[in-house]
């Protein structure tokens, strides 16, 4: 699954250590002692089966050796992850529920080259889609957004997009972000109100919020609609809505200054402050989801403004950037993600420099004797305080390290950054 267009980014010394770290995680995952008809994914959520899938299933198609054993590693873990939505309630969205799932069942059979599915087989995803379909009658009152709500059911769709049941879920994601949309002139955006804000944002956000994060925000809509109208679904409703949305984020741009350009949101209530570095929140993101819509529909304007809010980031040295941990989410090696993604799009050296950089930094934060093969994650616990924890997942834990490094090491395509929509095309 070598890609033409892909090429190993990590170089010199960083190699062997990149190598290293990638083979800790897939023993620390699932330990090879255990056996590949162990229970060892028994007690894992569907968010990290998922995750860890991903990783075995990309890290088959890349490896030399043991590629039969991490193909096995992940179809365990595909269908410990079937079992668990067959077992456990769980919510629709794309990270953390069941479509999650069927877009990595998808993935799996179109990308990773599943020849477990016979041509003609019955479609394990329709039912999915019907129950989308249903969900997204109006009226509809949830979240928007990539993480939870329309932007994440849109890249479930798109994933299957050749399939009639799935450009219905399109066309009905479109018309529920029109309904919902605020229009002002030729800005378009979307409110996130109070009761849909987790407690500690609702806080600090007691009226709720305009979001300009990838993760919880206007720049995954923007990608959604950029791909809606590459497919010319709904392309009388799409394309204004993402004109609109694409002028209201490079309004928000705050003045020139050292660091992030982007607050993380806008509300009444709150002074405008910039954003750390992050692809969840900050000038990275943006720049990328926009770089995406560009490529997506032609427009070269946007994707100047794109790539001068990415070189200003890329210029951001660590001390400056807020980074703190390692992860995709809000951590080097999703700085070192996003980058090595512009840098494929672009083929603009300084983007290279940025991206080997954040892979150095990433692997100069492992602690070989702590967290997932000395990788650690600095979240909010349990008792709710920020600490370090040992994460397994995908958006900030070691899963998304490993695929991270792997997109680095080889020239297979990181495809699977999909689910976080920032899989840039490569330049016409």
């Amino acid at each position: 699954m070598s890609s033409t267009h892909w090429r190993p980014l990590i170089e010199g010394e960083l190699i062997p250590r990149a190598e290293d770290a990638v083979r800790a995680i897939a023993d620390a995952l699932a330990p090879r002692s255990l056996g590949a008809d162990g229970d060892w994914s028994a007690r894992l959520p569907v968010s990290v089966t998922t995750a860890q899938a991903l990783f075995y299933g990309y890290l088959a198609r890349s490896a030399q050796a043991d590629a039969g054993l991490y193909a096995e590693r992940a179809d365990q873990l595909l269908e410990r992850s079937f079992e668990l939505v067959a077992s456990t309630p769980m919510p629709p969205i794309l990270h953390g529920g069941f479509t999650g799932v069927a877009w990595t069942a998808e993935h799996f059979t179109r990308v990773l080259g599943d020849a477990t599915q016979e041509p003609g087989a019955d479609d394990a995803n329709e039912e999915v889609d019907e129950c989308l379909l249903t969900m997204l009658a109006a009226p509809y009152t949830g979240h928007y957004d990539l993480i939870s709500g329309l932007a994440g059911f849109g890249v479930y769709a798109l994933e299957r997009a050749d399939r009639p049941v799935a450009r219905r879920c399109l066309e009905a994601i479109v018309d529920r972000l029109h309904e919902t949309a605020e229009v002002r002139g030729d800005v378009v955006t979307w409110f996130t109100p109070p009761e849909l804000l987790p407690p500690r944002h609702r806080e600090q956000h007691p009226r709720g919020h305009y979001n300009l994060g990838v993760a919880h925000g206007v720049p995954a809509v923007i990608g959604l609609l950029a791909d809606v109208c590459r497919l010319e679904i709904r392309a009388e409703r799409a394309r204004p809505l993402l004109e609109g949305a694409v002028h209201w984020v490079l309004s928000q741009r705050l003045s020139d200054r050292r660091g992030a350009r982007y607050p993380a949101s806008i509300a009444p209530e709150m002074e405008v402050r910039p954003s750390r570095l992050a692809w969840c929140y900050g000038d990275p993101g943006v720049a990328a989801t926009l770089l995406y819509a560009a490529r997506a529909v032609g427009v070269e304007e946007w994707a100047r403004a794109a790539l001068d809010i990415a070189v200003h980031a890329a210029g951001t040295a660590p001390e400056d950037s807020g980074v703190q941990d390692v992860g995709l989410c809000h951590g080097a090696f999703g700085l070192a993600h996003l980058y090595n993604r512009i840098y494929q799009a672009s083929g603009d050296e300084r983007f290279a420099t940025a991206a080997r950089l954040w892979y150095q930094q990433g692997l100069d934060m492992r602690r070989p004797e702590r967290g997932i093969a000395g990788f650690e994650s600095w979240e909010f616990g349990a008792d709710g305080k920020l600490g370090w924890v040992s994460d397994r997942g995908l958006l900030t834990g070691a899963a998304g390290v490993g695929l991270a490094l792997l997109a680095g090491l080889t020239s297979v395509e990181p495809q699977w950054d999909r689910l976080m929509m920032v899989a840039i095309p490569p330049r016409r």
